[in-house]
């Protein structure tokens, strides 16, 4: 299911057809993607109370019809408006929908490996765009059209939807691995908070603006990355295999692997880390230009930074607050993620229209990721869990 809601990723790849078919000015394409962003962090908190309340399965295969659904619509395509409303309203709501339900799912199943089974599923997410961009890209557009790739995608994205919201399941009441048990302190003082308790707790907030100013950074950055490439003399082929390809994997790397050492160091200790080692990769970027093995360096450990984020905040919400309403809870922590989708790729415009250099943006970039470290050591876990 996250391979097929991951393309949003891949938006880029549809940016310049979409320009060059209808005259389209690059600030109206980049609004389909904020769009759709926005819907998606929003519509995730309604979607993560649907899952905790009904189960996964209906609020999945909600999800999966309509971003496949989106993409169906996108190949009929006349007017900004309406592209606004397939690909950013109707794709942003399946994304909603489908990417509330894997990670409160495999919370419950696999609490001894929490970090390492949701890193697998959202870095699913993250692999999206480096399978369906160059598909696209390379091979479908090409051969087919724009309409075409847009209906295609859209059946090969049902069909993987359906099956795996028809796999997803809830374990029953009462459920542990076996061999499995949690230590008495633990198990003891453990509980699960409802949303307005977790709004009471000061991690909670120190959480949302690490993750808010992380990720901005991360997004302005990346939105930054094609532009300066180019700028820096860098091939074509040799951008898309280093958004498409370097980058994507990157993210899933950060999603999985970061998931897993978090199972093992500790949720925070990790977000510190490898938020403290994405201050120090903004200007090393931005100092590799044109070295192109510095640069594939420099973008895959900005990803990787961008994934930790997406994939151990997901389980530290359920080690802090309970599973019990992990959909919700994460939902609302995800607005964070909402925010820096807004924000970030708009203070990086903003910093290169004033000084017409890429500096400003990936220096700026490295001071939110630092603030964003300061709130992360200051988090303190409200449950007794893995920290």
């Amino acid at each position: 299911m996250n391979l097929a809601l991951g393309t949003l990723y891949a938006w880029s790849v549809f940016v310049a057809p979409l320009e060059a078919q209808f005259g389209w000015k690059r600030a109206d394409t980049s609004m389909v993607f904020t769009i759709a962003v926005t819907v998606f962090a929003l519509s995730f908190v309604a979607a993560g109370r649907i899952q905790d309340k009904y189960g996964p399965l209906w609020c999945s295969l909600a999800g999966g019809i309509l971003v496949s659904l989106g993409f169906y619509l996108c190949s009929f395509t006349t007017d900004l408006t309406y592209l606004y409303i397939c690909f950013g309203v109707i794709g942003g709501l399946g994304n909603g929908f489908g990417y509330a339900t894997p990670i409160p799912v495999m919370a419950k199943w696999f609490p001894d490996k929490r970090g390492l089974a949701v890193g697998l599923a959202v870095g699913g997410y993250g692999a999206g765009s480096a399978i369906f961009g160059p598909l696209a890209q390379l091979k479908l557009i090409p051969a087919y059209g724009l309409p075409a790739t847009f209906q295609i995608l859209g059946a090969i994205f049902l069909l993987m939807t359906m099956t795996g919201a028809l796999l997803l399941r809830n374990p029953p009441a009462g459920y542990r691995p076996a061999g499995w048990s949690p230590a008495a302190a633990k198990a003891a003082s453990a509980r699960d908070f409802t949303p307005s308790e977790m709004l009471r707790t000061r991690t909670f907030y120190l959480m949302w603006i690490a993750y808010a100013l992380g990720c901005s950074a991360g997004l302005m950055v990346i939105s930054q990355l094609v532009p300066f490439a180019r700028s820096a003399g860098i091939a074509a082929a040799a951008l898309s295999t280093m958004t498409l390809v370097v980058g994507a994997f990157g993210n899933a790397c950060g999603r999985i692997l970061s998931g897993w050492m978090s199972d093992r160091l500790g949720r925070i200790n990790v977000l510190r880390t490898m938020i403290g080692i994405c201050v120090i990769a903004m200007p090393a970027l931005y100092a590799a230009g044109s070295n192109l093995v510095f640069l594939y360096a420099a973008v895959f450990v900005v990803y990787w930074c961008y994934g930790t984020q997406l994939s151990v905040n997901g389980v530290a919400a359920a080690d802090f607050w309970g599973v019990k309403n992990a959909g919700v809870n994460y939902g609302i922590l995800f607005t964070a993620w909402g925010v820096a989708g807004i924000i970030g790729p708009r203070i990086g415009g903003v910093l290169f229209d004033r000084y017409q250099n890429y500096q400003a943006a990936f220096y700026t970039a490295a001071a939110l990721a630092a603030v964003a470290l300061v709130c992360e050591l200051l988090v303190r876990p409200t449950r007794s869990s893995t920290t």
